[in-house]
């Protein structure tokens, strides 16, 4: 079942308007009690091991690793024959101005040590958080093909799929623990990483379809 466009413009306007929201009250109030709160939650319990755990969930979308992964992920569609796909994964590359954008826009400072326990420490500003836009933007995208490009082996979309949901789902949670963003940050993140990802599977449907009709 095909997404009309009408329904497709308001999703995608209910998404930025989310993000917008947020963003104006976060500029507006850089440090929250409720952030605290929500971090101090998910510090409450640390150990050696799970911090390790939550740096590699997190691996993937340091600098720069998070480039390296995408140009290989796109070599490796555009070598199968997928070069439509590897280009459309390519392209995911531009998020990384759009955040920046965003970052020196809002200006919002990282968790500090008085706030909470820091087992990571980051250089650019805290809102949105990057990890996750490129989480749901990447893997999001990787599910969506996996789900279309059934000539790739099922075992192999299915070990996909679950990777990548597992990645997106704990991203999050991984930055939060890590002591390197706020809740409200990954949650702009995640808003800003389903605006960018909206647009990139519509019109990749949007060829596939004019693909089925010419032939």
């Amino acid at each position: 079942m095909q997404l009309k466009r009408s329904t497709a413009l308001i999703i995608l306007f209910l998404l930025i308007l989310a993000f917008t929201t947020i963003s104006i009250f976060i500029d507006k109030h850089p440090i929250l009690p409720f952030d605290i709160r929500a971090s101090l939650f998910v510090q409450q319990y640390q150990a050696n091991w799970l911090d390790q755990v939550m740096l590699a969930i997190s691996f993937f979308g340091e600098l720069p690793w998070s480039l390296l992964s995408v140009l290989v992920v796109a070599a490796i569609f555009y070598w199968q024959k997928y070069k439509r796909e590897g280009l459309y994964i390519a392209s995911i590359l531009v998020s990384g101005l759009v955040i920046l954008g965003i970052k020196n826009m809002i200006n919002r400072p990282r968790p500090t040590a008085f706030y909470v326990r820091l087992v990571e420490v980051n250089r650019f500003q805290s809102y949105p958080s990057g990890h996750v836009l490129s989480y749901v933007l990447f893997f999001g995208f990787l599910i969506f093909l996996m789900n279309r490009l059934t000539t790739i082996p099922k075992n192999t979309r299915n070990i996909v799929t679950y990777l990548s949901a597992f990645l997106m789902i704990f991203i999050a949670p991984s930055r939060i623990y890590l002591g390197a963003h706020w809740l409200t940050d990954t949650l702009g993140g995640f808003l800003l990483g389903l605006i960018c990802l909206f647009p990139l599977c519509y019109f990749y449907l949007q060829k596939e379809n004019q693909t089925i009709i010419q032939s």
